[in-house]
């Protein structure tokens, strides 16, 4: 009834029945047949998967085809709004896009990834195919080499063994010893780039909003056209509004 994976030791039926969500949600409306197929098990099986899901609200049916349902976005913002970053982040998020005319983001790491708490576009934003709630590996975005930047080396050890340093564009730095001097360099200056190395022609610069006990929590990036924003006085400016933003969230949080 179990395996054991790099993580320990899990139990499969556990391991199926996400492994039906994700389906679900990368397939849009699916038919028992298909996510019996596409998730490697009977169908009867499947079946019964999706009974007790729909009973609880997390899968609905329509006709003969399924669809994940809103008990998840219920426990969605639940764990959105359980972070005090949140309580405080969409305003000065808003401002910054405003102020920029580029699209901000604000991120936040768990389990070794990094998840786009809330975000804003400007008045000249790009629109890369991300959503808030999803998880991305922090190396390829500068919110999260921001973060990785001012994380305990051994804590940023454990991640590239848990996820890797998958390639994402011909950019994107995939060696542990360069990532680690480019995190060095990002530290020294207070801010990390991201050029080109998420999405090819996007350029973005991101700073970690640090807490009390030098505890990282969270980061903020600004995103644009790399032909734009890699224009020194651009670039300039937009480094102080992310510093400045970011040293307000992180007073902020001191009296929260």
């Amino acid at each position: 009834m179990s395996q054991k994976d790099g993580q320990g030791r899990t139990i499969k039926s556990d391991e199926k029945l996400f492994d039906i969500v994700e389906f679900i949600r990368e397939n849009e409306d699916v038919g028992v047949t298909e996510i019996a197929e596409g998730v490697g098990m009977a169908k009867s099986t499947a079946h019964g998967h999706l009974t007790a899901l729909q009973r609880r609200g997390y899968v609905v049916k329509e006709g003969r085809k399924y669809r994940l349902g809103l008990e998840f976005l219920n426990h969605g913002k639940h764990v959105q709004t359980s972070y005090d970053l949140y309580s405080i982040a969409p305003k000065k998020v808003k401002q910054l896009a405003h102020e920029t005319g580029e699209r901000v983001w604000c991120i936040v790491e768990e389990n070794g990834l990094g998840y786009y708490l809330t975000g804003a576009e400007g008045e000249h934003p790009v629109n890369p195919p991300v959503r808030i709630g999803e998880g991305v590996h922090l190396h390829t975005i500068s919110a999260g080499k921001a973060i990785l930047a001012n994380l305990p080396r051994s804590r940023v050890e454990e991640i590239i063994e848990r996820h890797g340093l998958p390639e994402q564009t011909q950019n994107t730095t995939t060696r542990e010893d360069e990532l680690f001097q480019e995190l060095e360099t990002s530290r020294d200056r207070g801010y990390a780039i991201n050029d080109g190395e998420s999405l090819s022609g996007l350029y973005a610069i991101g700073a970690p909003i640090v807490g009390e006990n030098d505890e990282v929590r969270g980061a903020l990036s600004i995103s644009g056209p790399a032909n734009r924003l890699r224009r020194e006085e651009i670039s300039g400016e937009l480094v102080d509004l992310l510093l400045g933003a970011t040293n307000e969230l992180e007073i902020n949080l001191t009296t929260l």
